[in-house]
């Protein structure tokens, strides 16, 4: 009987040995196909979760608008006063609902080209009014005279214009003007041929982004969604440099197996630059476990702070020698014209840009950019693009409509926050398909060596206690 009993200890305790080793084990067994499995569903290419997801976002994206309402326009044109602004919004309208277009695979350079059509749908049931609401805005053509026609000469000659259009320094516009464009009545006086249509996002409706060229990540899944080429410009490889760069993803995604020190970089069309985004916060983003990653202040500091912004000042006079912060010429991206990107309200940007213009109030939980991405897959689940368009207004001794300012002005027209979030359906799909299987696995490898463990040592102390019970 007491042999009986020794030698069912005994198997009990080999018993729990062995469920520990298998647990042991089994860990990074089941780390390898985790692994196995992410890397082949994060491929882009027909039949897999990421390819669905990419081909046409399963989250509904918003774009919000607030515009600043200019509250004293003749202040500012025959004194140069302040500009005293108050912001109206949010104007909502859905983006990025349409699907790629021309999805090509090249199997030799393991890359996929696309068009992204571009749309946009008001929304009134989010937005404060409608498309039709008047705003005192900026007027966009003749603020630009003076730092695209420098000539005095050539600025008297297009005065001419300006005057016969009845044209002043502000104007009056709708918001579906404003944003969409409408015909400009001095540039359309101009007797040789050129865009007289103007717009913030003209043109846009009807239009695609791209051509785009990604690796699919077909042989090397560290390079999935990564850009090669846009609009047949090369990526450029290294790192850090991001002016005129193409450098990243488009954000929707980045290769898997993301760590908290990994610096995420992604290209941004819309003002042809390259931004990155360092990790803030571990986030529960419906019951999905995320890595937020925020935009930081250094990417619309001043040369001397970050000298990857060094072809963002194209001028020392304006830019204090490039000593102020905060704001980014994209001229270059817009057809020369002067204008400049910040985040809303000036937040982070020089006191003395924004000392000229009254109603602002920059807040950091309001107006800063992240991501939040699930680290294991690196699909972004939930983001918030925050930016503001400006334009540098000079004065024009010249022009009739800017010869009373005495200063230089950076004029906010808007800010926008485009948002996304993973809809209750696809994270309850995320769930099940991807984090529910790797906690499952997770589950039953802990599972499996916490109670081997345990039983090892409880038959163990049963056995040495027996025997020390024969023994007396």
């Amino acid at each position: 009987m007491g042999c009986d009993r020794n030698c069912g200890l005994i198997a009990g305790a080999v018993i729990g040995a062995l469920m520990a080793v298998f647990g042991g084990i089994l860990m990074p067994v089941g780390d390898m196909l985790i692994e196995k499995t992410v890397k082949k569903e994060a491929v882009l290419e027909e039949g897999t979760i990421a390819f669905k997801s990419w081909v046409k976002t399963g989250a509904e994206v918003y774009r919000q608008v607030w515009i600043f309402d200019v509250q004293n326009p003749e202040e500012v044109a025959v004194n140069s006063s302040k500009i005293k602004v108050k912001q109206r919004g949010p104007y909502t309208y859905r983006v990025r609902y349409l699907a790629k277009e021309n999805i090509t695979q090249d199997s030799e350079t393991h890359t996929v080209s696309f068009l992204q059509p571009k749309g946009a749908i008001f929304e009134p049931s989010l937005s404060v009014g409608t498309e039709s609401d008047t705003f005192t805005i900026l007027n966009l053509a003749v603020a630009a005279v003076p730092h695209l026609y420098p000539s005095a000469f050539v600025q008297t000659i297009v005065n001419i214009f300006i005057k016969k259009s009845n044209s002043s320094m502000f104007q009056k516009r709708t918001l579906k003007e404003l944003l969409w464009g409408y015909k400009d009545p001095f540039l359309s006086l101009v007797p040789y041929p050129i865009t007289t249509t103007v717009g913030v996002f003209y043109p846009y409706h009807n239009t695609a982004d791209g051509v785009y060229k990604v690796f699919n990540g077909k042989d090397d899944i560290s390079k999935v969604a990564i850009i090669d080429t846009y609009k047949g410009k090369k990526r450029l490889s290294y790192w850090p440099s991001y002016c005129d760069m193409i450098n990243g993803t488009d954000a929707a995604s980045f290769p898997p197996f993301i760590e908290k020190t990994r610096v995420l970089q992604f290209f941004s069309s819309d003002v042809c630059r390259s931004f990155y985004a360092v990790f803030g916060a571990e986030i529960n983003l419906k019951g999905i476990p995320v890595y937020r990653f925020i935009l930081p202040s250094l990417a619309f500091a001043s040369p001397l702070q970050n000298p990857d912004n060094h072809c963002f000042c194209t001028e020392k006079i304006i830019s204090k020698n490039c000593t102020l912060y905060g704001v980014l010429d994209i001229g270059k991206c817009k057809d020369g014209k002067p204008v400049y990107i910040s985040l809303p309200h000036f937040l982070h940007a020089s006191p003395e840009i924004t000392e000229p213009v009254e109603g602002l109030s920059p807040n950091e939980e309001e107006h800063s950019t992240y991501l939040d991405v699930e680290p294991i897959t690196g699909f972004t689940l939930q983001f918030a693009k925050r930016l503001q368009i400006n334009i540098l207004v000079k004065p024009g001794k010249k022009i009739g409509a800017l010869k009373g300012l005495k200063q230089n002005y950076m004029v906010p027209i808007l800010w926008l926050n485009e948002t996304g979030t993973i809809g209750d359906e696809k994270a309850e799909m995320f769930r099940n398909q991807v984090t529910g299987k790797i906690n499952l696995l997770g589950l039953v490898e802990i599972t499996l060596l916490s109670v081997g463990v345990v039983m090892f040592i409880v038959f163990t102390i049963s056995y040495c206690a027996c025997r020390s019970k024969r023994a007396n």
